[in-house]
């Protein structure tokens, strides 16, 4: 994180508190993650973000992949392909810290 983001991260390094997050929060985890957010990664976190301001839980992979589909216009299995090479360590690992969710404990890394 940058000098000047003051927020709390667990030992992984996902945010304690979603509260926390905003645009320059995504981005400085996105650095970290060696990642530069593009338009396409924005629509997938917003998407991300408003699901957990409704839900207050991090969505599945599910999820998103069907926002993808509707979306970006892609069929299911391009949209999984795409998410992946957009975060290639994983939803879990990228795309859910990026986003600002708590690691959801009970989901695999993938």
């Amino acid at each position: 994180m940058s000098a000047e983001t003051q927020v709390t991260l667990d030992i992984e390094g996902y945010l304690v508190d979603p509260e926390d997050w905003d645009e320059r929060i995504a981005t400085d985890l996105a650095a970290n993650e060696d990642l530069e957010l593009t338009e396409e990664y924005w629509s997938i976190l917003n998407f991300m973000r408003a699901f957990w301001v409704d839900q207050k839980v991090a969505p599945d992979v599910r999820h998103v992949l069907a926002f993808m589909v509707e979306e970006h216009g892609y069929d299911k299995k391009i949209a999984k392909t795409r998410l992946f090479k957009l975060f290639p360590y994983g939803y879990v690992k990228q795309a859910c810290k990026i986003a600002g969710m708590r690691r959801p404990r009970g989901w695999s890394t993938g």
